[in-house]
């Protein structure tokens, strides 16, 4: 059960890189808009209160694939902003971006800056390193797909909401009893059906999504996540559909999930660590939060879940003073108490192990049962090759391949297996036309 808890009151301090001359803007694209976006931009007009050399002048982009999208145009155009917030499964796209990119730990040496890889939690620092573990780019939200639950309509429907379902099996029970005592018309819904039923799905069961562990070795990977566990899931997803017990929330973000969860249609949906904010704030009922479920006939899992989110990319083609303020900026950002009151005020994760010691410490995670639900289930397990993440080229448009193919499962017209064997065949194509660039 949510209770408004412990924000503790920081002082936000700046460490002193190289030096900065007066009046440096820097701009900054972003892809958050609503209530993410106000903390978003809160986090830079607190570093702009706190000193008076540096202007750091967010700006909002569209989504993450118009965001990232854009930005790459204005380098083409010589238009770059100096940051771009890109999303996780953008990583491949912007390390074969040559000649565009300023990597992290290049900008923070240079300038003198501090910045130590090692004080970031390891699920975070993996996933954006090149092969020699220097970090490209720097973390900002990180997150991980989690099960909120309406805690009303669980009680309503004889479930208890302390215990809620561990096991897709349990899960599917629950669902029912939830729509047999009429407590709701729907059991779960989702949001973001391959990052939560593929992706994530893959590496709780520590099943690979593809070779080349997982492209994280090379560009010259292949999808192979056409296994009988991924074909079971997606026809189950089917018939809990016709059943009532599932409901599609859609394609892509899932547009349709959260809303669904809000009006109290379905008693839980699956959704981002960092929708906790907008959750707390458009629900009027008690909301519960969980693992993410597993079939345990499978051996090894749960695993770990891997980040979603997104992290901060600087182009080339700007001035040393302007780099050194953009250093600064990120040493600020560094700071314990700003990730600290970022992570606590959002549900992102706290990407920093001081960040997590400072909030464990504060007694917030006391004072909001399953706020730290992200984390525990990010570092259930030491990553392993299956479960660390993905790195493939052109994934945007991939995982748009993945949503058409489940929509047509929950449409009717293939099967699980099916649907899985064509979006690994059309996928593969997108990865060799990738590499062929490259080459």
């Amino acid at each position: 059960m949510h209770r408004r808890g412990l924000i503790p009151t920081v002082i936000l301090c700046l460490a002193a890189p190289a030096a900065v001359r007066a009046e440096v803007t820097i701009d900054w694209w972003h892809a958050m808009g609503g209530e993410l976006g106000e903390k978003l931009e809160a986090v830079a007009q607190a570093f702009n209160d706190s000193q008076d050399e540096v202007t750091v002048r967010p700006s909002y982009r569209g989504d993450y694939t118009e965001t990232m999208t854009g930005a790459m145009a204005a380098f083409r155009a010589g238009q770059q902003p100096h940051i771009v917030q890109v999303f996780e499964v953008g990583t491949g796209t912007m390390m074969a971006a040559r000649g565009a990119i300023y990597p992290i730990y290049q900008l923070m040496a240079d300038h003198g800056a501090t910045f130590d890889p090692e004080a970031y939690l390891p699920a975070v620092v993996s996933y954006y390193t090149d092969p020699e573990g220097n970090m490209l780019s720097f973390p900002f939200n990180s997150s991980t797909p989690i099960l909120y639950i309406n805690r009303d309509i669980f009680e309503a429907a004889g479930l208890d909401p302390d215990s809620p379902p561990e096991t897709w099996d349990e899960m599917e029970a629950a669902s029912l009893q939830i729509l047999e005592s009429g407590a709701a018309p729907c059991g779960f819904t989702t949001s973001w059906p391959s990052w939560v039923h593929l992706e994530n799905f893959s590496a709780w069961h520590n099943i690979p999504l593809g070779t080349r562990a997982n492209g994280f070795e090379g560009f010259d990977t292949e999808l192979v996540f056409n296994n009988d566990l991924v074909a079971r899931h997606w026809d189950n997803l089917k018939r809990w559909a016709d059943a009532g017990a599932f409901r599609w929330g859609g394609p892509g973000s899932g547009p349709d999930a959260l809303p669904a969860f809000y009006a109290g249609e379905c008693a839980m949906v699956f959704a981002s660590s960092a929708s906790r904010a907008g959750v707390l704030a458009n629900s009027d009922f008690e909301v519960g939060f969980a693992f993410l479920p597993y079939y345990d006939d499978v051996e090894g899992a749960p695993q770990n879940s891997i980040i979603g989110g997104a992290t901060l990319w600087v182009f080339q083609g700007h001035e040393d003073e302007e780099y050194a303020a953009v250093a600064r900026f990120f040493e600020y950002l560094s700071e314990p108490e700003v990730q600290a009151r970022w992570h606590q005020e959002t549900g992102y994760l706290p990407i920093t192990q001081a960040a997590y010691d400072l909030t464990r410490e504060a007694g917030f995670y006391e004072e909001n049962p399953g706020s730290d639900i992200s984390i525990r289930q990010m570092t259930l397990n030491p990553p392993t090759e299956n479960s660390r993440g993905l790195r493939f080229g052109n994934f945007v448009q991939i995982r748009d391949i993945i949503s058409e193919e489940m929509e047509a499962v929950m449409a009717g017209t293939k099967s699980g297996q099916q649907a899985a064997d064509d979006a690994v065949s059309r996928g593969n194509v997108l990865l060799r036309d990738f590499e062929s660039a490259m080459n």
